[in-house]
């Protein structure tokens, strides 16, 4: 009886499904990403598990919504959304926030990304990007901005850490191109050995 009195909306903020036991360890290129499902701004859960071979993932990860940097960030990812879609590559932003804030958030500066809710920071103690800081002698945890670019058989190919937000998004699809092209001329090459 008790299930039934919370409304839906709040049973689905606390939902996250986390397949890797969370590491201290900070996560290296090479290695297969953690995976996770996490709700977003409309409260539908997103399993990064169900786009491993499908696409490549851009998962970025960033302290607040509506501040000055993290806002930077959002809108020049969303501002590029459809070259990284051209690259098969599909853009993620993951913050403490919670998805009533995210969705105020998109709506208010109309961005295209989807944005997922881990309020518990369950996924950036996974990603290890939860960390503490001091500031002004006092000691904080906060996220640790990072971008993680995870290739379509579920690698993370490249880890960037403490980035700027101006002009990452370019950067990041440099980067995601990069990966493209790596894989196309691998492609080329496997089927002229096998001619």
């Amino acid at each position: 009886m008790l299930a039934t009195s919370i409304p839906a909306s709040a049973r689905v903020l606390k939902a996250a499904r986390i397949e890797s036991p969370p590491a201290s360890a900070v996560l290296s290129e090479g290695q297969a990403a953690p995976l996770f499902s996490l709700p977003d701004a409309d409260m539908e859960m997103f399993d990064l598990a169900s786009v491993v071979g499908k696409h490549h993932v851009v998962l970025f990860f960033y302290r607040r919504d509506n501040t000055p940097g993290c806002t930077r960030q959002a809108i020049d990812f969303s501002d590029h959304d459809v070259e990284f879609a051209r690259e098969n590559c599909m853009v993620i932003g993951v913050s403490p926030d919670d998805c009533m804030t995210h969705a105020e958030f998109r709506d208010l500066h109309g961005l295209s990304v989807r944005l997922l809710s881990d309020e518990e920071c369950d996924v950036c103690k996974l990603y290890g990007v939860w960390r503490s800081e001091e500031v002004g002698g006092v000691v904080r945890r906060s996220v640790r901005r990072s971008s993680f670019i995870i290739s379509c058989d579920g690698v993370l190919r490249f880890v960037l850490h403490d980035i700027n937000p101006r002009g990452h998004a370019a950067e990041v699809f440099k980067l995601v191109q990069q990966l493209n092209t790596r894989n196309a001329n691998g492609n080329r090459q496997k089927h002229g050995s096998d001619a």
